[in-house]
């Protein structure tokens, strides 16, 4: 059986990413969006979880803001054509 869990996530600029929901017991911290979503992921490891981020304007902001920086993405760096 497949669980969905929503996280509300946030952006703070000196912790990062901040995600929260009532089944967690603290909130999670990562500095990417993707870590953050994996350190959820291991948290409900034992059950199949699929998970939701829910983002803040803070969070969707800096979102935007990487992805306009011009920095590639992990995976397309370096990458032979």
């Amino acid at each position: 059986m497949t669980d969905k869990l929503t996280i509300a996530v946030t952006f703070h600029p000196d912790r990062g990413y901040v995600g929260t929901a009532p089944d967690l017991r603290q909130p999670v911290i990562a500095l990417s969006l993707g870590g953050l979503r994996r350190r959820i992921e291991a948290l409900m490891s034992p059950d199949e979880v699929i998970v939701t981020l829910n983002l803040d304007k803070a969070a969707r902001l800096e979102r935007a803001r990487r992805r306009l920086t011009g920095r590639a993405r992990p995976g397309f760096a370096r990458t032979s054509g």
